[in-house]
């Protein structure tokens, strides 16, 4: 796409100087720079939680989108960061039928929770990646990694709590971590479903 670059999620992890937020952290697919973006509660566990491939109990409002999309046979062709205007992101999904393209605004936070429940590809303005990008160190890049909830992989990364939490786990029989599991869900506390699900794959 002209004038966009590419955009895949580095990491997201807990925002120290806002109570009750966390920090998005996308970076270029093909190049250095990375783009921040601090995000809701709300929208950050349903980003994680699709990321990690945990279940909920009932689906989340970004759920419900993918289900009307299913049903009225739409997909999502990839969402786009257009703008930025006195500090706030500004952000489209790209919706296509077969008959038909539609642009929607959407927070980039909804719009990316939404992509990864479609796998589409998220891009960004060349105008927003010069003035809200940044270029880390490669010590501002270690500090990123450890303290961000999930790794470029996808996967969670560890640290020294949730090793001495998984330790515990290995104590429990696998009905009694699925037991566990189904009740993290239910409560909708996704990183211990997240640490309970890897310890019960690694069984399998």
């Amino acid at each position: 796409m002209d004038n966009t670059v590419e955009l895949e999620i580095l990491g997201l992890s807990s925002n120290s100087t806002q109570s009750g937020s966390f920090t998005l952290v996308l970076g270029e697919s093909e190049g250095k720079r990375k783009l921040p973006i601090v995000i809701g509660m709300f929208e950050a566990q349903a980003i994680a939680i699709e990321i990690e491939k945990i279940i909920p109990n009932r689906p989340m409002t970004h759920d419900l989108f993918k289900a009307f999309s299913s049903n009225f046979q739409f997909t999502i062709d990839h969402i786009l960061i257009s703008d930025m205007r006195e500090g706030v992101f500004y952000a489209k999904v790209m919706c296509q039928s077969s008959y038909k393209k539609v642009e929607i605004d959407a927070r980039p936070s909804d719009a990316i929770a939404i992509a990864v429940r479609f796998d589409a590809p998220i891009y960004c303005t060349n105008a927003v990646m010069s003035e809200a990008a940044i270029e880390f160190t490669e010590e501002d890049e270690k500090r990123e990694q450890e303290a961000s909830g999930i790794s470029k992989t996808g996967k969670r990364e560890s640290t020294g709590k949730g090793k001495s939490q998984e330790a515990s786990l290995k104590d429990f029989s696998l009905d009694k971590l699925n037991q566990m599991l189904e009740k993290a869900i239910g409560n909708e506390d996704y990183e211990k479903a997240a640490r309970l699900r890897d310890e019960i794959n690694r069984r399998n």
